[in-house]
């Protein structure tokens, strides 16, 4: 018997425990075609698995095309990067949050920053930045239960993933919301023990109708192993340039310190976030050097 449209929530030591349509997980080994072209089986994959009517085994025998992937964690098919730092204790870095928010845009991964502790001190300069750039963005705090239900409601029909240093309160905000998940987590956890697969393992959980990507192992989503943004791509991976682009007196324009630059004059006038355009200007200086061909040596 053939599922369609099945969901891997894990991979392990070759195996596969897909979640199909009529909620049965199946263990699941992959076909030998995918090695030949080399492709390895996900957490988050959309795929089509062939399993025996009186059993709970199977074997993957279709990978439906990603959006998008990640090689560190390894997963698949986020809708959703949850970036959680605390607004005291620590204090947030806006230039590590801008970072995140970029290489999301550009993996087709919307950016949600979330501003935790708020109970501690105000947020709202934070979450300014972030909405005045067309990204979502609320402070929280599962202390005195603000916002909660907000951060609760981000999950539903969706697949994500949280990122954010250790103390920003990530744990805590996901026991506010789903008490039931940690014990389950602990036990996935203890279950699967110490060998070499553990810290690479990634699962979903399920949660609001939706997916979370526990990834162990990894106090934040690594970017640093994926391909470069190139200086040409790297405006549009902040969305409030979008209106701008376009519009500047020079084709070639860096947006940077341009004359008639038309995002510098939003810069100036305090339409875009004067830190998010030196978060930019940063990471332009980093990659303006670089060619799109210096990938293929």
């Amino acid at each position: 018997m053939i599922l369609e449209n099945c969901i891997i929530l894990k991979g392990i030591g070759g195996f596969y425990y897909v979640k199909a349509q009529n909620n049965t997980v199946y263990e699941c080994r992959a076909r030998g075609v995918f090695r030949k072209e080399h492709l390895t089986p996900l957490a988050g994959d959309y795929c089509d698995i062939e399993t025996d009517a009186q059993s709970d085994k199977g074997t993957v025998i279709k990978i439906y095309d990603r959006k998008n992937f990640l090689t560190r964690p390894p997963v698949a098919n986020i809708d959703k990067l949850i970036i959680t730092s605390s607004v005291d204790e620590p204090k947030p870095n806006l230039t590590v949050i801008d970072r995140l928010t970029v290489q999301a845009v550009d993996k087709n991964i919307e950016p949600i920053v979330v501003f935790s502790k708020c109970d501690l001190a105000d947020a709202d300069e934070y979450v300014s930045v972030y909405r005045k750039s067309n990204i979502k963005s609320f402070a929280v705090s599962s202390k005195d239960n603000i916002n909660t239900d907000i951060f609760a409601e981000i999950f539903k029909d969706s697949v994500c993933a949280l990122t954010g240093n250790t103390g920003v309160g990530k744990s805590s905000l996901l026991n506010a919301v789903a008490p039931e998940l940690k014990l389950e987590t602990s036990h996935i956890s203890k279950k699967l023990g110490r060998g070499r697969h553990t810290t690479r393992s990634v699962e979903l959980f399920e949660l609001f109708s939706g997916y979370i990507a526990d990834t162990p192992g990894f106090s934040a989503l690594d970017f640093e192993n994926t391909e470069l943004i190139t200086k040409e791509n790297l405006p549009f991976c902040f969305p409030e340039f979008s209106d701008y682009i376009g519009k500047c007196k020079f084709v070639s324009c860096s947006h940077v310190n341009d004359k008639g630059c038309a995002v510098v004059d939003a810069v100036n006038k305090g339409i875009i976030p004067a830190s998010r355009h030196k978060s930019y200007c940063m990471m332009y200086d980093e990659v303006k050097s670089y060619k799109a061909w210096q990938d293929k040596q």
